[in-house]
């Protein structure tokens, strides 16, 4: 029976894959080159994304029963399928691990120090296992539980904030230029293309193509709008200069807000609320990971594959985020680079020579 997930399920997974990480970690990375304007930066990567979104529906679109490795094979030859599968790996390799990371920090310095970081990363890995070894149905139900989590601390963090947010703060716009604060985007677009080569992937199983467009972009516009909330009242609370100090500004951001006044242990509760948006992300990479190797070495099933892909991914991990320095290294500088290149040029070459020699998705009654 083939697998697939609702539309809804798609949107959850759209809005968690993004969320935690652009909270977590790269308002801060923005900060610290933009300052106040991290909120612009924020918005323009947004759009950019929410273009990326339809590209690669559009293109999956052309075949709807085959993901992007399919579709690359189909086009340029089996030999084209492969080396997709192995780009892929690489890229959710490092999307596996920036995730790590925040998860890493978040629970260490917050909420449990005295715990080993391995003892956090291999936590993260056995449960992502478990999720993925009964499918992506589990991962999505599990998406939806994390966008009401997500919506839960929002709200929270709004309702503490509104008695110190100052929106002078914010003024004036563009002080730092606008190509630099474009530029600066570049951090929070990283977190975007994960969405983007996941739904290459993930689109074939989503049912009824013909909403692909419209829960796509519902699904960037919601993310982007649960993150947007972020860097504002960050920047008008706590000021951009603070925000900058910080690798994990969101938590500094729950302790200056008062929710105190709300809720007793709010920080247990912000981790709790979190942690299911970071496991989904975790959850995704490796389980795209799991079919890029599926793809490259031919097999009919990923989960032949889990097990290697975690410890590889795992021991990945947890050798860069073992030494905070590299951690961030990687995060702002490597992860940039591989998100970007692979994140944007996979999705416009394979959409390019798809409209190139179109005819060749004609025919695909071998995948009906």
């Amino acid at each position: 029976m083939r697998v697939q997930i609702t539309n809804g399920m798609f949107m959850a997974l759209i809005i968690n894959m993004v969320y935690a990480k652009a909270i977590g970690v790269t308002q801060g990375s923005m900060a610290r080159e933009v300052g106040r304007d991290i909120w612009l930066s924020t918005i323009f990567a947004s759009v950019i994304a929410a273009l990326l979104m339809l590209i690669i529906v559009s293109t999956i679109w052309r075949m709807p029963e085959g993901d992007i490795f399919k579709h690359g094979g189909r086009l340029v030859g089996p030999w084209f399928e492969k080396l997709l599968g192995v780009l892929f790996f690489i890229f959710f390799f490092g999307a596996f691990t920036v995730s790590m990371v925040t998860f890493v920090y978040h629970i260490k310095d917050y909420f449990l120090p005295e715990i080993p970081i391995w003892g956090i990363v291999l936590t993260a890995t056995i449960v992502s296992v478990y999720a993925i070894h009964f499918g992506i149905e589990v991962v999505s139900r599990m998406a939806l539980i994390g966008v009401f989590s997500i919506l839960c601390l929002n709200i929270l963090v709004l309702l503490g904030s509104l008695e110190k947010f100052d929106i002078r703060e914010l003024l004036p716009v563009f002080e730092s230029g606008v190509g630099n604060t474009m530029w600066a985007g570049r951090h929070y677009l990283a977190d975007w293309t994960t969405v983007i080569m996941m739904s290459a992937i993930i689109l074939p199983i989503v049912k009824n193509p013909p909403t692909w467009k419209r829960s796509g972009l519902s699904g960037v516009l919601y993310g982007a709008g649960f993150v947007a909330m972020w860097p504002i009242i960050e920047v008008g609370v706590m000021s951009a200069n603070v925000t900058a100090q910080y690798a994990i500004s969101c938590m500094q951001m729950a302790r200056s807000a008062q929710i105190g006044l709300y809720v007793h242990r709010y920080e247990l509760i912000m981790v709790i609320f979190f942690a299911l948006s970071i496991l989904t992300q975790l959850m995704m990479s490796l389980y795209c990971a799991c079919v890029s190797l599926q793809r490259t070495m031919s097999f009919k099933d990923y989960r032949g594959f889990i097990i290697p892909s975690a410890v590889l991914l795992g021991l990945g991990s947890f050798w860069i985020v073992n030494d905070s320095g590299r951690a961030m290294e990687f995060t702002e500088m490597e992860w940039i680079g591989i998100g970007l290149s692979l994140g944007i040029c996979i999705p416009l070459f394979v959409w390019l020579i798809g409209f190139v020699l179109k005819n060749k998705l004609k025919n695909n009654d071998k995948f009906q």
